[in-house]
């Protein structure tokens, strides 16, 4: 009778087996989490990984052909997976991350693939190699192996993000240690591609530099062809000033026909003002007819009179008169003009610069739009996988969906501002005619390296503001022009005493039986011409020093303003440095998160809540980041105008 008991009892043992086997999938959603050891395994690879393990532990799937990290910070090329008809070992995991895979766990089915070591998974076709410290576990099973690749890095060893911007994969070195192309499992960076986009890359425009901009504002900004236009003005009004010194040609014809006296007179001259305040003159004259008793001085021989002489100034108009103190301001007006342009320029190239960093901020923004949007809509076919066979309730792909939706809103948007930044660096970013060029997406460059802290000297960089700010200069020319003026003034308290030498010789036949025409005449004379009160001259004295010790104080204050500017540059690029910096290692961490979230996820022991959560932390970090540095390179062209560093060269 027990020789009859003993088949029954194990073909019902048998039955019990098979029966745990096919039903342990489904089961292993509902278990607790105290059950320590219980690692289930799952029919096909279609099938997503369930929930299970102590408290701390997850059970995390290898999706197939996804790419993680090793501890050098690089990633395999592949990793082992099964196809749908052969069943999987999942894993168990510890909260450091580290993945422990059961040694059993190999192509039982298919003999050939378990002795070459590879599985059809694997892209490369190289086996993944076990931890050489294996030993057997105290039940007598096969002891787990430690794949190292799956460890998690340090915070030093965080590989960099597709979130984060171009320029911090090289910049914050000591947080990009080991990895080479800055990814992150699921989230390839934008410039991330295949060999069939990299032929595509070739054709595209080269990326838009920092550089070109500023080239463009120098050449093409259509307000600085119209601030040099004032070095013509100041030109021409200097030449106009000069016109004062012009040689002039005077003439007359003074004809009396009627009446008791018939005088006709002719006369041509020319004078030409001096430099030191006088003039010369010369010319010619000729006198006929009956003249009065009393005009017979203008009555020449027969040939005429050829008269020269000067005037030359004892007292007033000796050192400066009118004409040259309108000179004299007219080429400080046209030296005035260059630091005018190049306050303009500074200025101009500054707001081109914010316009720069605006778009290629927008950049980014809207490249971490599209990315965080990818992650969803690639997570929606597997969620939807997931629905068919039953793991997961359909709210959660609703939830999905939903995310889809506001990403793919989110994505817009940012198009929309990239679109917006990049018309507005069109009035900036002009070609070789000075049309408005918009720059295009493909033509972004990402955030170039920032600036070494050594490379910046406040005190002595302070003192080269002060020596090339052209504020400073502009108000020099000023008060040189207002001095002029002040000496002018002064000259006006001095007398107008002006000496007159000149000579005269009539040819021609006499006119006169006394011949007193015919000598050689020369003549001396002294004019004298002044103001007693002179309060025109005093008055203009008190207005121009007012102006003067305006000038020193506008001066004075001026220069404390350069050198506050300089500081306040320098304090918010020192700031938006360190800014950079921080946010970019808790951009790191805040995707090395969310990474591991959506991995649990995969596994089961996550939910859609926490993997949103973890996210949009990783997208405020990513954005945070980007902040910092269009803050970073903001500052650093205001530190740039603020040393006056942009200078068009005549």
């Amino acid at each position: 009778m027990n020789c009859n008991r003993k088949p029954a009892f194990a073909l019902l043992m048998v039955c019990a087996v098979m029966f745990t086997g096919c039903t342990r999938t489904r089961m292993v959603a509902r278990r607790s989490v105290d059950q320590p050891d219980y690692v289930p395994e799952i029919p096909s690879a279609a099938s997503q990984p369930l929930r299970n393990g102590t408290a701390g532990k997850a059970i995390v799937a290898l999706p197939a052909g996804e790419n993680l990290r090793t501890n050098s910070g690089e990633f395999p090329e592949s990793l082992p997976t099964r196809a749908a008809s052969q069943d999987v070992a999942l894993s168990k995991t510890t909260l450091s991350g580290n993945l422990v895979p059961p040694e059993g766990a190999s192509n039982a089915e298919n003999p050939d693939e378990a002795d070459s070591g590879s599985d059809p998974g694997n892209l490369s076709g190289a086996a993944v190699p076990p931890h050489a410290d294996q030993t057997p576990s105290s039940q007598g099973t096969a002891q787990p192996v430690r794949l190292t690749g799956f460890e998690k890095p340090a915070a030093a060893e965080i590989p960099e993000t597709a979130l984060m911007p171009t320029s911090m994969r090289t910049t914050t070195a000591a947080i990009t240690a080991g990895h080479q192309d800055g990814q992150l499992p699921l989230l390839e960076s934008a410039a991330s591609v295949d060999s069939e986009s990299k032929a595509a890359v070739a054709s595209t425009p080269e990326p838009l530099q920092f550089d070109a901009v500023v080239q463009s504002v120098y050449r093409s900004y259509p307000l600085l062809q119209s601030a040099i236009m004032s070095r013509d003005i100041a030109f021409g009004q200097q030449t106009g000033a000069s016109g004062a010194f012009d040689t002039k040609v005077k003439g007359a014809s003074e004809n009396g026909p009627l009446g008791f006296y018939e005088t006709y007179r002719q006369s041509l001259g020319l004078v030409k003002p001096t430099y030191w305040g006088g003039e010369v003159f010369g010319g010619y004259r000729i006198g006929r007819g009956d003249y009065q008793p009393w005009y017979q001085e203008r009555q020449t021989n027969g040939g005429g009179e050829f008269k020269a002489g000067v005037q030359v100034p004892l007292a007033r108009n000796r050192e400066i008169d009118d004409r040259r103190a309108e000179l004299w301001k007219a080429g400080l007006e046209r030296q005035l003009a260059e630091p005018d342009i190049q306050a303009q320029l500074i200025s101009y190239v500054q707001s081109g610069s914010y316009a720069y960093w605006d778009w290629v901020a927008a950049g980014e923004y809207h490249r971490i739009a599209t990315q965080i949007l990818r992650l969803a809509e690639e997570r929606t076919a597997r969620i939807e996988s997931q629905v068919r066979e039953g793991f997961v309730d359909p709210p959660e792909l609703t939830d999905n969906l939903r995310l889809v939706s506001i990403r793919q809103a989110k994505a817009a948007d940012t198009r929309r501002k990239l679109q917006q930044t990049a018309a507005k660096l069109s009035v900036y970013l002009r070609d070789s005619a000075g049309q408005p060029v918009i720059a295009d997406e493909t033509q972004l460059p990402g955030f170039p390296e920032l600036l070494k802290s050594q490379d910046l000297s406040l005190e002595s960089d302070i003192q080269l503001a002060l020596q090339r700010r052209p504020e400073l200069k502009m108000l020099d020319l000023v008060r040189r022009q207002v001095q002029v003026d002040y000496s002018n003034a002064k000259n006006f308290l001095q007398p107008e005493l002006n000496a007159v030498l000149s000579g005269s010789q009539d040819m021609g036949d006499p006119t006169s039986s006394k011949r007193d025409k015919s000598p050689l005449e020369a003549e001396a004379s002294v004019y004298l011409d002044v103001p007693i009160e002179r309060r025109k001259a005093k008055g203009k004295m008190t207005e121009t020093q007012a102006k003067i010790a305006q000038i020193a104080a506008k001066r004075r204050l001026t220069s404390d303003k350069i050198a506050i500017d300089v500081r306040v540059a320098h304090a918010a690029l020192v700031s938006a440095g360190e800014q950079v910096s921080e946010t970019a290692l808790a951009l790191k961490l805040a995707e090395d998160l969310a990474e591991r979230e959506r991995q649990n996820q995969e596994a089961g022991a996550s939910d859609l809540l926490k993997v949103a959560l973890r996210e949009q932390y990783a997208v405020e970090s990513a954005e945070k980041n980007v902040d910092a540095l269009k803050l970073y390179f903001e500052s650093l062209a205001d530190y740039r105008a603020a040393m006056a560093e942009d200078q068009l060269n005549r």
